[in-house]
């Protein structure tokens, strides 16, 4: 517990990496390869996998798996808030995180040991409670471990957390299609469980290691959201409003690009990818970027003008319009009787993945730094309630056009530009935004 004595409650004044950041960035790579490889298969499986309540096949039509893909991200990414208010006033993180990953780790069983949609709906619902809980309270777990001698090196550690999600990301994109394909669904869910077991005893092998933050008490709660702090939140709830937008889009890449993908030439390099699997360009491409823009491009911006969060953020909503601009323009080839190449796709991707890089992993830091400290998880947990935001519009588009049969009301490049569209009115009118929007960093002090 965070009183033990054993246990440090502030940061120490070091100028390098905490002790305890390997252990975060440890279980933050196997608990992705966890989530991400059992989203992976989520569309593929729902669409020709799942059972009925007498082992008969009952697969869902494209429409309907749509929905229930983005209803589900959405929930992952609402349940953060509420993680985050029993982490910063009730629990601590620490405590929030354990017991909420074996919440977790009963998500992928139900998911491994019932095909049926019942076992979906439990599946999905525990992982949704278990992953979305854990969310804000782990990125604002390693900025904990950070004081004023070592501030520096926050955006550096977050650029390796993302890494780490990526890692984790990339390899069970890979894994997963393929033990679906050959082992069925049974191993491909229970595999990220295991991943997730995994996640769990790394982290609290890190536990003597961690600058443990004890928790407010709900008798903060009047100190932490005085006039500052809440003017604090107002500035950064405007900034998600617009990111929401970037979520609609980027979480397409697990449901309308997967069934686009299918209908393209997958072959490259020499192998035949599964429509699934091609979303494992996304965080290979992180992975190359991630280097690319902490150590080149940002230091080559910087030289010639200054390029804070704010803008950084604008200019990765503009290139998430231009991503879904090529995914239209290979939907229309398909529309026009051909099978286009893999390579459109992957040209998308690197776009999308450079909007990743300056919205995403530029919101992380911007976000720790600009909450109050009494408040780190809960404006974490607003953040990603963004992209809960985002997914919940993505499914109510989808659900709006879906008819009575299952099937999409609209369809092909209509659909993609329709997105697009959104996508680049948003950036427009986020441009004002970032440049007058003020801002404040609160750190930690030391011991």
């Amino acid at each position: 517990m965070p009183g033990h004595p054993a246990y440090r409650t502030s940061p120490q004044a070091i100028t390098g990496m905490p002790p305890g950041v390997p252990y975060i960035v440890g279980n933050e790579a196997a608990e992705r390869f966890s989530y991400y490889g059992m989203k992976a298969i989520l569309v593929v499986f729902m669409t020709t996998l799942l059972a009925g309540r007498d082992g008969s096949p009952a697969p869902m039509g494209e429409g309907e798996a749509k929905f229930w893909y983005h209803a589900f991200s959405s929930a992952v990414y609402f349940f953060p808030l509420v993680g985050a208010i029993v982490a910063d006033f009730v629990l601590g993180k620490y405590p929030t995180i354990m017991l909420l990953s074996l919440v977790y780790c009963a998500g992928h069983a139900a998911l491994a040991l019932d095909e049926t949609r019942t076992g979906l709906a439990l599946g999905l619902g525990l992982i949704a409670v278990g992953s979305g809980g854990i969310k804000p309270c782990v990125s604002a777990h390693v900025g904990d471990q950070f004081g004023p001698s070592n501030e520096k090196l926050l955006p550096r550690v977050f650029s390796w957390f993302y890494f780490a999600i990526n890692l984790g990301a990339f390899v069970s994109s890979l894994l997963t299609p393929w033990l679906l394909e050959h082992s069925g669904p049974g191993w491909a869910f229970g595999v990220p469980g295991l991943f997730m077991a995994a996640a769990t005893v790394i982290f609290w092998l890190g536990r003597r290691s961690f600058v443990h933050v004890p928790p407010a008490g709900l008798g903060a709660l009047r100190e932490a959201f005085a006039p500052e702090a809440l003017a604090a939140l107002g500035r950064l709830a405007v900034v998600y409003g617009f990111v929401a937008f970037f979520w609609a889009l980027f979480d397409q890449t697990g449901s309308s690009w997967v069934l686009q993908a299918a209908k393209l030439d997958r072959t490259f390099a020499g192998i035949e990818w599964l429509p699934s699997q091609v979303q494992a360009i996304n965080p290979l491409l992180v992975l190359a970027f991630i280097p690319l823009f902490s150590y080149l491009v940002w230091p080559a911006i910087e030289r010639i003008t200054p390029f804070p969060p704010l803008a950084r953020i604008a200019t990765g909503l503009f290139l998430a319009a231009a991503s879904f601009a090529i995914i239209a323009a290979a939907e229309w080839r398909i529309e026009a009787g051909g099978r286009p190449t893999i390579g459109w796709q992957i040209a998308a991707y690197a776009v999308l993945t450079a909007a990743e890089i300056m919205v995403s992993v530029t919101c992380l830091e911007f976000s720790y730094t600009q909450a109050p400290l009494a408040l780190k998880s809960l404006v974490m947990g607003l953040y990603l309630l963004s992209v809960s935001a985002g997914n919940l519009l993505a499914a109510g588009v989808n659900w709006a056009t879906t008819g009575s049969d299952g099937l999409p009301l609209v369809t092909g490049t209509t659909y993609y530009l329709l997105f697009a569209g959104a996508m680049l009115a948003a950036a427009v009118c986020f441009v004002p935004v970032a440049a007058l929007l003020p801002t404040r960093r609160y750190i930690r002090p030391e011991a």
